[in-house]
């Protein structure tokens, strides 16, 4: 995870404007499941979205939840969506600059 300022953070903010979100938090809330759908959003996109359709009380804590078991940073939570971000590992992969 790192830290992002807050200019970083504005920027991820734009980009993500007109993405779609691309992880549901249903009925059954933040499940195995979910975290590696996250995960694998996150390997091939860097930046995703994810809305909370259940469970929008515990939103923070679920995205905190979310965030340490794939090692991505929260940019932000708008309304009932969250905006996640993880660097590629390799530079060559890296589809975004911060």
């Amino acid at each position: 995870m790192i830290e992002l300022t807050s200019k970083q953070r504005r920027n991820l903010e734009k980009i993500a404007h007109d993405i779609e979100p691309v992880v549901i938090v249903g009925a059954a809330g933040v499940t195995d499941g979910v975290i590696k759908m996250v995960q694998a959003s996150l390997d091939a996109h860097e930046l995703i979205k994810i809305k909370f359709n259940e469970y929008k009380d515990e939103k923070t804590e679920l995205t905190q939840k979310i965030c340490t078991a794939t090692d991505a940073t929260l940019v932000r939570i708008i309304g009932n969506r969250a905006i996640l971000y993880k660097q590629a590992e390799k530079p060559e992969d890296r589809k975004i600059t911060i």
